[in-house]
């Protein structure tokens, strides 16, 4: 089979899989109904699920089944789609359109909007207690990716950032807070569901974790130049016109572009002592790398 089918077949069953899971803990309201309904159309039926896809090719490097990685691949999926609620608010991003769908505070007002995100990242615990190989330290890793050391950490400099220039260097910290924390945590969180690994392997998986994320959200910065509304389902160009610091803004087009390919070269370096288990990792690398929306 061709090993882009492959992938494809591989990454459409893992969507389905963590989609699955999703709807089971978001079942139709019977109370609260308002805020269920709002918390269900956050999450359900869109996106790219990249950090469940993450979650399930390090656990399949780990030898983990995919049934042992679902509670893992759900609890990223929820934090980031809280993230994405709020992010949206008028407080914050202030946007009207995501996943091609009115923003959930404009279709449930923002007070249910402000409730759903935080009930999502509640949820989001509570999904990975659920899970087979659960720990204290698993739970205390994703509240780090999400907290103020990570993600909630990066959109307060990128708030802060507006019409300011940063440096290279600057900007890559935010989006290693901002983006790269809780696709590092999806990356471990996956591994930690099958064998242990010796540390020089956590190493090489974590420094792997990081050249993704941060292509990942190069990829995001070009394409909200050369992207549209409609292919992105969000509001293309917005970033330029609230005078946000992107790598596009700071060193151009083709640079960027050079950057995500150096970044490719160096998830691919850090994945070799892996050998052939981390096919499903370098095909989503690469995936990432290349995606146009």
């Amino acid at each position: 089979m061709d090993p882009d089918v492959a992938f494809a077949v591989w990454s459409r069953e893992r969507a389905q899989r963590v989609e699955g899971a999703l709807e089971r803990l978001l079942a139709p309201p019977a109370s609260a109904r308002e805020l269920r309904e709002a918390m269900r159309y956050a999450v359900l039926g869109g996106g790219k699920r990249v950090r469940a896809l993450l979650a399930y090719a390090a656990g399949e490097l780990c030898d983990a089944e995919p049934d042992a990685v679902d509670a893992v691949a759900a609890s990223v999926e929820l934090i980031h789609a809280y993230s994405l609620v709020h992010d949206d608010l008028p407080c914050m991003d202030d946007d009207v359109l995501r996943r091609g769908n009115p923003t959930c505070h404009v279709a449930f007002g923002e007070a249910t909007a402000l409730l759903a995100g935080d009930a999502l990242q509640s949820l989001a615990f509570e999904a990975l207690t659920r899970g087979a190989r659960a720990s204290v330290a698993q739970a205390a890793l994703l509240a780090h990716a999400a907290g103020a050391s990570g993600m909630a950490g990066g959109q307060a400099i990128d708030l802060a950032s507006a019409g300011k220039r940063l440096d290279l260097a600057e900007l890559e910290q935010m989006h290693a807070l901002k983006t790269g924390a809780l696709i590092r945590a999806a990356v471990r969180l996956g591994a930690e569901c099958g064998r242990a690994l010796a540390r020089e392997e956590t190493a090489a998986l974590d420094c792997y974790a990081v050249a993704t994320g941060l292509a990942f959200q190069i990829i995001d910065d070009i394409l909200d130049v050369e992207g549209t509304t409609q292919s992105l389902g969000k509001t293309a160009g917005k970033d330029a016109r609230q005078g946000k610091p992107t790598y596009v803004s700071l060193a151009g087009l083709d640079a960027a572009r050079r950057r995500v390919e150096a970044l490719r070269g160096e998830a691919r370096d850090a994945l070799s002592p892996f050998g052939a288990r981390a096919r499903r990792l370098l095909e989503v690398a690469d995936w990432i790398s290349q995606r146009r929306h």
